[in-house]
């Protein structure tokens, strides 16, 4: 009886780490566009039904950035206009990521320090990683050079593209 005890806790903990292990990541850096200088990377991880995205970028202009997946994996037009427009399978206006309604590829805006430096960490419910018509490998991320409204179709009015990324399943 103490035997089968004691091998329970351990087969239990060996499962947490096996689902752990088995999380879904996705990573995109980020790459200045012409004439611009914003870098960093973003992070995606799997979990549950979140995603939980963290965010880093440098080289941005102090204030508000619009920050979206956008619809196409594609960096290389030196205006990143190679990705498209915003990711959304599921057909809905853009707006603020608290919302009901926004687009699936609708993030939290980053929110440059003095030093054009800004972090995000965010749990988001719409996209996945790895399979699902909301699956982001594949696509892209952008930052943008100005705020986000969250009202302005189909954009935000979060005017020029300062960097890009594609996402790769890590």
């Amino acid at each position: 009886m103490k035997r089968s005890i004691m091998v329970a806790p351990a087969a239990l903990l060996a499962s947490c780490f096996a689902v752990a292990a088995g999380a879904q990541t996705a990573t995109a850096t980020l790459a200045p566009t012409a004439g611009n200088t914003a870098a960093g990377t973003v992070t995606f991880t799997q979990k549950g039904d979140k995603v939980t995205v963290n965010a880093k970028v440098s080289g941005l202009t102090p204030g508000g950035h619009g920050f979206h997946v956008h619809e196409k994996g594609d960096c290389s037009a030196p205006d990143a206009m190679s990705a498209g427009g915003h990711f959304n399978p599921t057909g809905m206006p853009h707006g603020d990521p608290g919302a009901a309604d926004h687009h699936a590829g609708d993030m939290p805006m980053l929110q440059a320090d003095a030093s054009g430096n800004a972090t995000v960490s965010v749990e988001l419910g719409v996209i996945t990683v790895g399979s699902g018509p909301t699956d982001i490998v594949g696509k892209s991320v952008i930052v943008h050079k100005d705020a986000d409204d969250y009202k302005t179709q189909p954009t935000g009015n979060s005017g020029a593209r300062v960097a890009c990324g594609v996402i790769t399943k890590s």
